[in-house]
């Protein structure tokens, strides 16, 4: 049964990939102005772009180059990039690393966070606590991801200076270092999803306070955390590992604000850098790791969703 749901949310994921990967390409095509011209400049003579439009199958039509760019990408070959004439794979390994690495540095910080707080929410509701803790983690999440970043630099970069305004990151830095260097732009994205974990985890204990096991618990006298804790968190498990999974989609694709911030030599900063140089191979990789990466997330919270909850195996 657990196989053949997979099965089911693998091919639906699949699917659902393939309608993306045309609507990154055809996207990338209505961007306005000749690549060639873009990539080589005004400067360029006729012969020159004309060869280069050949050497990367511009001229061709671009259901065929859509039909080839597919089939390439399938067998994980993204091309050449056109700027730098680089392979593509090759240019996105590191940057695809270190985003990966920013967010599971964060979802490590904002996930026990946030449940915490919202366990420690539910446990005193209605009280001061509650609503600090409610009241602060939604201001947050009211601005924007940029917003937040430059006020942390303002903060404890400039002010203080406890920490670099600039996330510098090598191939070779030891582990102490890079989470040193990348605690400012990871500390913006835990404050940015945090709040959604939070107060998903604080509603869906509150709603099971009020089945008749946790008042029948409250009535032999248990104490309050022991009743949140031990029966009233195990059955909320659900929709708060799928509010886990949406949010380390969303530490994945919403990056790319907080890597431009911060300077952060990772994906995020390599497809806005590519936009900018109508790098439109590059664009189009860096696109489809983010969509199949956000997809096979979902697909991840709706499987953890139904495991975590056998009622939904079996649906009437």
């Amino acid at each position: 049964m657990i196989a053949k749901l997979i099965a089911k949310r693998l091919a639906i994921g699949l699917l659902t990939l393939l309608v993306v990967s045309t609507f990154i390409f055809w996207a990338v095509e209505l961007l306005p102005g000749d690549i060639a011209t873009e990539i080589l400049g005004q400067s360029a003579t006729p012969e020159t772009l004309q060869a280069f439009r050949e050497r990367f199958g511009l001229t061709d039509p671009a259901i065929v180059r859509y039909g080839h760019w597919l089939f390439s990408a399938l067998q994980g070959d993204f091309g050449l990039s056109l700027s730098s004439q680089r392979p593509i794979a090759d240019l996105i390994a590191q940057r695809a690393f270190n985003t990966f690495f920013l967010a599971a540095y964060a979802a490590a910080i904002a996930v026990p966070l946030a449940v915490g707080l919202g366990v420690l929410a539910a446990l005193y509701r209605g009280s001061w606590l509650d609503r600090f803790i409610s009241t602060s983690t939604l201001a947050v999440i009211s601005f924007p991801e940029f917003f937040v970043a430059y006020i942390l630099i303002l903060i404890f970069a400039a002010g203080l200076g406890w920490f670099p305004s600039l996330a510098n990151v090598t191939l070779g830095m030891d582990l102490g270092a890079r989470l040193y260097a990348t605690f400012l732009p990871a500390l913006t994205m835990v404050l940015i999803v945090m709040a959604h974990m939070m107060r998903m985890t604080r509603a869906a204990i509150v709603n099971l306070l009020a089945v008749p096991y946790i008042e029948m618990a409250e009535l032999k006298g248990l104490r309050r955390s022991r009743i949140i804790i031990a029966h009233a968190l195990p059955n909320a498990v659900a929709p708060i590992v799928t509010v886990v999974a949406l949010n380390l989609a969303y530490l994945i694709v919403g990056v790319v604000l907080v890597e431009v911030v911060f300077v952060y030599p990772g994906l995020g900063q390599l497809l806005v850098d590519s936009v900018a140089k109508r790098d439109v191979m590059v664009v189009q990789a860096a696109c489809l790791i983010f969509a199949a990466t956000y997809i096979l997330l979902n697909m991840l919270a709706d499987v953890l969703a139904i495991l975590s909850n056998p009622r939904l195996l079996h649906p009437r």
